[in-house]
């Protein structure tokens, strides 16, 4: 694990608590979590625990109202946007498609972040990011985003001809195509087979594993977490209930008093994982 410091410090939420408007409750209240530069943290719990409320604190879509989020040592606004995007790509669970993009060009839009950087307009940077011609890093990032995920035999065809399954594989294909430092996935395989349901998360492990890259899954898949994450951060009504291995986490009177169910926790038959199984 890489040692943390206070200029490389990957995400530290420090009592982050925000309510939405109109709400008497607190989505989440006095969080404060560390997550390492290169972890796989999973974060689980029931409907309206919060868990989607965490990922977009960290995706710097909502801001604290209490408390602090940090990426790297420096809070949020410390970003400009394109400098954050270029480091943070978010999985959403679904999008709400318009326009007949092609899936090529809509994962091309993962390279956007870059290109800009690339663009000059009146020998300045361009404050939209003008237009700049694909380079062969943006071809290749395309190219390898589309193979990974199976998407090549749809790459020309529009969005909107495809299945929920396909545009939720095209998301994570974009997300890919930026190629950041840290990924924040929610539910990103809720509406996906077992076969592509396996090859998102081979193709993030990897991710992981090879460039270093930090990952963030919020999942109700107890089971797909336990198998994916070193970590899980258990979530109660906006506040952390336990944060550890998956072991210490997924513990039958843990999961009977929160999910007011009965189930069984074992062994995975073929790795070393908790299973947890409810009872009939």
């Amino acid at each position: 694990m890489t040692e943390l410091t206070e200029t490389h410090a990957g995400y530290r939420l420090d009592g982050a608590a925000y309510r939405y408007p109109g709400r008497a409750e607190w989505a989440v209240r006095g969080l404060t979590l560390t997550i390492a530069p290169g972890e796989i943290i999973g974060i689980i719990g029931p409907n309206g625990s919060g868990k989607s409320t965490v990922l977009k604190l960290l995706a710097g879509l909502l801001r604290p109202q209490q408390g602090e989020v940090r990426l790297d040592g420096h809070p949020l606004a410390h970003y400009a946007v394109r400098a954050f995007a270029q480091r943070v790509a978010v999985v959403p669970q679904s999008v709400q498609f318009v326009f007949p993009f092609t899936v090529r060009e809509i994962v091309g839009m993962g390279r956007m972040v870059h290109r800009a950087e690339r663009s000059t307009w009146w020998g300045g940077l361009s404050p939209l990011g003008g237009w700049v011609p694909e380079s062969q890093a943006d071809h290749e990032a395309v190219r390898a985003a589309l193979a990974d995920m199976e998407l090549e035999p749809v790459a020309d065809r529009s969005i909107l001809e495809l299945s929920g399954g396909e545009r939720q594989k095209v998301l994570v294909a974009r997300a890919l195509a930026q190629q950041p430092s840290s990924l924040l996935l929610d539910e990103p395989t809720a509406s996906l087979d077992l076969h592509h349901q396996a090859a998102v998360y081979r193709r993030v492990r990897a991710l992981n594993r090879d460039r270093g890259v930090t990952v963030v899954l919020v999942s109700h898949d107890l089971n797909l977490a336990a198998l994916f994450a070193r970590r899980l951060v258990l979530l109660d009504r906006g506040q952390t209930r336990r944060i550890g291995p998956p072991d210490e986490v997924l513990t039958q009177t843990e999961l009977d008093a929160l999910y007011a169910e009965s189930v069984v926790v074992d062994r995975h038959p073929s790795a070393d994982a908790p299973r947890v199984t409810l009872k009939p």
